[in-house]
Formats: C-alpha cells, sequence, structure tokens
C-alpha cells in the first residue's frame, strides 16, 4: 500500500514537470518567430550599408582605417551567449569556440580582451581569468538597433584609438529549428567588401569617399552586432525549445512507464485482497 502511494505521488509530480515543460516549448517557440522576423526585418538595412561600403571600395586610391590590417597584439572578442540555461548544449557549445579562440589568440603571442554578451558568458569569463572588459546581460530580447549603435560607438573609438588590432565576433547562427551552430567571424578591420551589384560608374562621394566610408562603419558594426545578437536569441529559443520538448517526451514516457507499475501493484493488492476473503471463507465453511 505505502509503495503504491509513493508510485501515485511520483506519477502527480512528473506530471506537474511536464506541464511546465510544454509551457516553456510554447513560449520558446514563441519567441523564437518573433526573433527570426526582428533578424529579417534589419536585412535590408544591413544590406545597404555593406553594398555602399564595398562600392567605395572599388576606389584604388581609397583607404581607411577601419580597412588596414595589423599584426594582432590586441583583439576585442565579442562574445554572445544566452541568459538562461535549459537549452541544452546552446551556452557550452558558443562558450566553448569563445575560449578556444582566446587561448588561440594567447598562444600567437597576442591578448584577448573580452566584451561579454548574455548573462551565461558574462558569468563565464568573470569566473575565469580572462580580461572582461565589460558585460552586457539580460538584453538580447528586448533590444534594438539603437542599442548596438551604442555598444558599436564604445568599440569604435577604441579601435581608433590603438586599444584592439581588430574586433572579432563569437555567436550562435540559426540555420534551423532543429540545428544552431557556433560562428566566429572577423568585424574589424573590414574584409571581404566584394561589390555584388550591378557594375556601374564610380559614384562620386562628398566631402570624399574615405569620409563617407568611415561615416558608415558605426551603422555596419551596429547591425552586425543586432544581428548576431538577435540571430543568437533565435538559436537559443530554438534550442530550448528542443530541450524542452525531449524533456517532456521523456516526461510521457515516464508516467506511462509508472502508471503500468502501479496499475501491476494495485492488481496485485486486489489478487491478494481476493485470496485472503477466500482463505476466511474456507475457513469459516470448515
Amino acid at each position: 500500500m505505502a509503495n503504491m502511494k509513493d508510485v501515485k505521488r511520483r506519477i502527480k509530480s512528473v506530471e506537474s514537470t511536464m506541464q511546465i515543460t510544454k509551457a516553456m516549448q510554447l513560449v520558446a517557440s514563441s519567441k523564437m518567430r518573433k526573433a527570426k522576423e526582428r533578424a529579417e526585418a534589419v536585412h535590408p538595412f544591413f544590406e545597404g550599408v555593406f553594398q555602399v561600403m564595398a562600392d567605395i571600395s572599388r576606389d584604388h586610391e581609397f583607404t581607411s582605417v577601419f580597412t588596414k590590417k595589423k599584426f594582432k597584439n590586441s583583439v576585442l572578442l565579442i562574445v554572445i551567449a544566452g541568459d538562461r540555461g535549459l537549452a541544452g548544449g546552446f551556452n557550452s557549445n558558443v562558450l566553448k569556440l569563445a575560449k578556444a579562440k582566446a587561448d588561440e589568440i594567447a598562444a600567437s603571442g597576442g591578448e584577448a580582451v573580452i566584451m561579454a554578451i548574455g548573462k551565461k558568458a558574462v558569468e563565464f569569463f568573470e569566473k575565469r581569468d580572462y580580461d572582461l572588459i565589460e558585460g552586457f546581460p539580460q538584453i538580447a530580447e528586448g533590444i534594438e538597433l539603437v542599442d548596438t549603435m551604442m555598444i558599436a560607438d564604445k568599440v569604435i573609438k577604441r579601435f581608433k584609438t590603438g586599444d584592439f588590432d581588430a574586433v572579432e565576433l563569437v555567436y550562435t547562427t540559426f540555420v534551423s529549428v532543429m540545428t544552431q551552430e557556433p560562428q566566429h567571424l572577423r568585424i574589424l578591420p573590414v574584409e571581404n567588401l566584394e561589390y555584388l551589384g550591378t557594375k556601374h560608374p564610380m559614384t562620386i562621394y562628398d566631402p570624399s569617399p574615405d569620409e563617407v566610408f568611415d561615416s558608415l562603419i558605426p551603422e555596419y558594426m551596429g547591425g552586425m552586432l543586432y544581428s548576431a545578437i538577435v540571430d543568437s536569441f533565435a538559436s537559443e529559443q530554438a534550442a530550448r525549445r528542443t530541450a524542452m520538448e525531449s524533456a517532456s517526451d521523456n516526461a510521457s514516457e515516464m508516467i506511462d512507464k509508472l502508471s503500468l507499475l502501479y496499475n501491476r501493484a494495485r492488481q496485485a493488492q486486489i489478487t491478494q485482497e481476493i485470496t485472503e476473503i477466500s482463505s476466511a471463507s474456507l475457513n469459516d465453511n470448515s
């Protein structure tokens, strides 16, 4: 009897857990869809800025501090992770890649400086021996383009003064609902400025191509950061949705097994009670 009560209590506990995981799965799905829409909305703006920069770079006389390659004595790594757990390997995968890149820079004689975006990234680097210059926890869900522009301005000022020789980004990109991949890319100096539009005569920029290009860098970097943060947030929600779906399936399977165990125990108890009644009846008749 005591065993049956324990099993029934366990079934109720697992059912309560499954209700939570299903609710979290639905919330993650909703947030993922909204994040994908935000990422898609900013793509035309970012692509437009990049194409103007690429067009300017076609001028052979064009020069900019933002395109000059230097020896990487100091590299700013902007690491984007999640604000919460319960998302499978989402956080551990991107932080593992970031740590590997930071160690690689240090092994080559350079210095890795970290800017962490997301609570998990801030906590990860705070607990380890890395130079964490700034952290931005809990900003991904409601971030706007103007917020990333402010972050970009801080980074650009320090890049121009020589605090960093390069700025690199580590984040997770959304491939599909089931697949999210950690990515590493260089933001500054700007590379791979390949013009993809229809070829046309060189545009005349005023006051000069160099000044127009440099004035676009904040928009370029702000757009890159915004896209990466929103992309990472969508990836986090997709990973959490998958994890919660798996947890709900496991809970359902556990409930089925416990129910079977409970029914067997109940059947055994009923059989025992019938046997006892039959034995008592036979003794009375004798």
